[in-house]
């Protein structure tokens, strides 16, 4: 019988767009048989064809150590499949799950779920922050890789940081859902570290540290500043923050926009963390709805809708400049208002608050008005002090226009709306208004 070429034809693109099943290079894909050894098997098969898929089918799990992801190859997670992490060390070879070292055009994608099992790294569940066993995993470290793609999958309960982008350039994360664990420290979400051109849009992210950090470690030092980056339309919930840049800061940070997101239950807002030599400058926040609340010390924060500081990070270290920062259409509700603290080797200049609206309202027992400027210099537990709407020092070219502060009952007798001290210099204020009792 012959076979017409275009069903011939169809066939073969069906079979190419398919993919690499990992069980055609020995994966039994029960989720408890370590399928490591295939996985990168079928990931190196489809690297050295020129480029191709690795399909995780739907339904099944795989479970794995450390793998390597190589240039030119998609992980795909398809509707229903797990992609679950190893707990025994010695199925890793070194800390991280899934890595990529100078690798081009890669992708992770598909509906399915990377599982981390974070909380079977925890050897003791505290009141309000786990405590680590001696060694955890990162979920993923991609380090040095151009033209990344990231969609569509979840990743769930990381035991660290979840998506770490060390060096990267041309990156894309879209879609993404991230649920850690509230009590695990340091499970970070996203991290792009000495990267540039990172788009991260429609993203929720739920972290017990921060959600989206920007940052530049001295470890990746040779991959230079961090830039152009934009964050949008993300939901996101922190015991630390929601949205930081810093505080790892040895070289410059710069050309960031975040925009259109939504902000529930976390410490902070947005933290613009200054404490090394590099410096933070011409950041644009806007359109966010931010509502945060107070947690336990032990976490970092003092539920600012927005805190901007640049102290250095021990004494008589190096520190640069934060300048150049603007943000506007903000609606925040919480324990906290704005928080702007330079310091006298580091005056924080040329901040815009545009259409700010803050409105104070006590939601836990934890006590409010406290000042955090961990990690620092000589920083001890947060100091407390009289609840205060803006508080600015130690800067200079402030602006707040058409700002805001609303009160709820019952407002402290020693409550502030605005506060600065009298080493800010150049302050501009037109438009406030207060409201409340």
């Amino acid at each position: 019988m012959k076979v017409p070429f275009l069903l011939l034809l169809g066939l073969a693109v069906t079979a190419i767009c398919a993919g690499r099943d990992p069980a055609a290079f020995g994966a039994v894909l029960d989720g408890r048989t370590n399928d490591r050894s295939a996985l990168q098997r079928a990931i190196d098969a489809a690297h050295a064809a020129g480029g191709g898929t690795v399909t995780i089918p739907a339904g099944r799990s795989l479970l794995s150590g450390s793998f390597e992801l190589k240039s030119h190859v998609v992980l795909h997670l398809a509707p229903g499949s797990r992609l679950v992490a190893s707990t025994e060390r010695a199925d890793y070879r070194g800390d991280v799950f899934i890595e990529a070292f100078g690798a081009e055009a890669i992708a992770i994608t598909g509906t399915g779920t990377i599982e981390g099992r974070g909380i079977e790294f925890m050897a003791e569940a505290g009141p309000h922050i786990f405590r680590p066993k001696p060694w955890r995993p990162k979920m993923m470290v991609l380090e040095g890789c151009r033209r990344v793609r990231l969609t569509d999958f979840t990743l769930r309960d990381a035991p660290q940081w979840a998506i770490h982008l060390a060096g990267c350039d041309d990156v894309a994360v879209r879609g993404l859902t991230i649920l850690n664990n509230p009590k695990i420290p340091n499970c970070d979400g996203i991290d792009p570290d000495h990267s540039r051109n990172v788009r991260i849009s429609e993203c929720h992210i739920e972290a017990g540290d921060d959600c989206i950090v920007i940052k530049n470690r001295r470890e990746y030092a040779k991959y230079g500043p961090a830039e152009n980056i934009t964050v949008t339309n993300c939901t996101l919930i922190s015991t630390s923050a929601a949205l930081k840049i810093g505080t790892e800061t040895m070289d410059d940070i710069r050309d960031v926009v975040i925009s259109n997101c939504v902000i529930r239950g976390s410490h902070r807002g947005v933290a613009l963390m200054l404490r090394d030599e590099g410096s933070i400058e011409n950041v644009l926040v806007q359109n966010l709805v931010i509502e945060t609340r107070l947690f336990a010390p032990v976490w970092w924060g003092a539920a600012e809708a927005i805190s901007i500081t640049a102290v250095p990070r021990t004494a008589g270290a190096k520190i640069g400049r934060l300048r150049g920062v603007r943000f506007q259409q903000i609606r925040a509700r919480g324990e906290g208002g704005v928080f702007v603290s330079g310091s006298p080797e580091s005056v924080i200049e040329d901040v815009a608050f545009h259409d700010v609206d803050i409105a104070l309202v006590r939601t836990t027992a934890e006590t409010a008005g406290r000042v955090d400027l961990r990690p620092s210099a000589g920083a001890k537990p947060p100091a407390v002090g009289p609840l205060t709407g803006f508080r600015i020092r130690h800067a200079r070219d402030i602006t707040l226009r058409d700002c805001s502060l609303r009160w709820s009952r019952p407002k402290p007798a020693d409550a502030v709306a605005l506060r600065h001290d009298e080493a800010t210099a150049n302050i501009r204020i037109v438009g406030f208004r207060e409201f409340g009792p």
